[in-house]
């Protein structure tokens, strides 16, 4: 571990090239199936391994989602875009080069607004989003001298989204994947499953000394599978580079892996020039005119984003901004949130059974949103009962809601019904039973009218005992108000 002030000497920079599958039905170049999960090699045709003759043929829907993102990013959107082949050999590319964009990239700079823990927000500069197609997979069996190739993968549609070298900390890489992957699955156009790999990223680190106008020698570290390795692969590199110059050591330009198991990032290969790549445009598919009409229909067909959903719950609900982070953080619990919103004007309320009882339940079945068993209208029902005072919180949330997950077909006054839950707000009929606590404990009151405020909750424990917990608390609290200071 490296002294605080010796990483102090230095900055740290870094830039992230993030590779998204889209959910196309089909690949980018061809008619394959993109499902994940099949049989190897069963989603491949002449066109995906690239036999003589045969021609690609753009599909629509990956351009159209691929603006989404730009729209969603506020980049520039390319309106005359085309594709250039960029030439390198690896044994899960078929056709010995890869159909990418270099000149004409569909989407130009923008950028993506990020909230650190500490509250700092900033905004992370992008480079570009442009489209690309996918590489097949390789497998090393362990053991075995072969490698395997999957070419399922090969010609799936990706974005990547390039940003500019301006992340300074592990922190902003990792809410920036966080970022990303919001945008995405709200859009949804990528599933964001990093561990499927239709969310991959690549990171290009680099240190120089604080006040240097130069950037130092970059490496860029690949196969990272989680938000979590790449904030631990940063957080390497960053040492390992300030102790390579730190000892006098040059820094090579290079792609390295990272190994999460030990933490430690090794050599693959060194990094490529833009030229050894012999970028030239596509000459089998024409350049791609995005036209004004064709814009706004993209535009028109966009949901709700993130931060909209944000703004809206604070201004539209009045939440708190903790609430609103929470509740947008996945856009299946906000949308079901939304819809429960619809149903009542307890907002805060709502809110409150999102992050406790709801969430509790999906974290302890292990569920998302969509498998949830307790519909919006019946939480709505239970805010509604607790808010008119016919039964507290305490029976709503730790017995009407656990009966209601056994989806019994009851609603929630049924269930209050049956359990004899329903509290007694008719001041007639809880003033006996009043007066009845204060004369059984006429020396506790004179305590109270003496100044012994604290008895209240003693009392409040008798009539609510007396009442077999029945009571409504506001009801009971003012008539022993009014009883106990006469």
């Amino acid at each position: 571990m490296l002294s605080e002030a010796l990483k102090n000497k230095y900055q740290l920079i870094i830039g992230l090239e993030v590779h998204a599958q889209l959910q196309t039905e089909s690949k980018i170049f061809a008619s394959d199936s993109t499902a994940y999960g099949n049989l190897p090699n069963n989603q491949i045709s002449p066109i995906t391994l690239g036999h003589p003759g045969t021609l690609p043929k753009l599909n629509k829907k990956a351009i159209e989602f691929a603006i989404k993102m730009g729209i969603a990013c506020d980049c520039e959107i390319t309106r005359n875009t085309s594709f250039d082949r960029k030439n390198y050999f690896y044994p899960d590319l078929p056709k010995g080069y890869q159909i990418t964009q270099d000149k004409a990239p569909i989407c130009v700079g923008g950028e993506v607004p990020i909230l650190l823990a500490d509250g700092i927000a900033k905004k992370v500069k992008l480079n570009r989003i442009h489209l690309e197609e996918d590489a097949g997979k390789s497998i090393h069996l362990a053991g075995e001298p072969d490698t395997l190739v999957d070419f399922n993968r090969a010609g799936t549609p990706l974005i990547e989204i390039v940003t500019e070298p301006v992340m300074q900390s592990p922190e902003e890489a990792y809410a920036f994947l966080g970022e990303i992957k919001k945008l995405v699955k709200y859009l949804e156009i990528c599933d964001g499953n990093m561990e499927e790999g239709s969310l991959r990223c690549d990171a290009n680190v680099s240190v120089m000394l604080k006040g240097a106008k130069e950037l130092g020698k970059k490496v860029e570290v690949k196969n990272m599978n989680s938000f979590r390795n790449v904030f631990r692969a940063i957080e390497h590199e960053h040492e390992r580079l300030i102790e390579l110059i730190e000892s006098g050591k040059p820094i090579i330009s290079e792609t390295r892996t990272f190994d999460p198991t030990t933490g430690l990032s090794s050599s693959m290969r060194t990094k490529e020039d833009l030229n050894d790549y012999r970028y030239f445009p596509e000459p089998d598919l024409s350049p791609v005119h995005v036209s004004e009409e064709w814009l706004k229909s993209i535009k028109s067909s966009m949901p709700e984003l993130p931060r909209e959903m944000y703004q809206r719950f604070i201004n539209e609900y009045g939440l708190p901004d903790y609430d609103a982070s929470f509740l947008t953080e996945s856009k299946e619990i906000a949308v079901w949130f939304d819809g429960l919103c619809s149903k009542t004007t307890n907002y805060k309320s709502a809110s409150n059974w999102m992050m406790g009882p709801v969430k509790s339940t999906l974290k302890e079945l292990d569920i998302t949103i969509d498998r949830f068993q307790v519909g919006s209208s019946s939480i709505s029902e239970l805010i509604a009962l607790i808010d008119e005072g016919k039964v507290s919180f305490s029976a709503g949330s730790q017995k009407i809601y656990p009966e209601l997950l056994k989806s019994t077909g009851e609603n929630p006054m049924e269930i209050a019904h049956r359990l004899n839950l329903i509290q007694e707000s008719d001041e007639s009929s809880l003033r006996p039973i009043v007066e009845k606590v204060i004369a059984e404990n006429e020396s506790k009151a004179k305590e109270f009218r003496a100044g012994k405020k604290g008895l209240m909750a003693m009392f409040m424990g008798q009539v609510m005992k007396q009442s077999q917990g029945k009571a409504d608390p506001k009801v009971a609290t003012k008539l022993l108000i009014e009883l106990l200071e006469k």
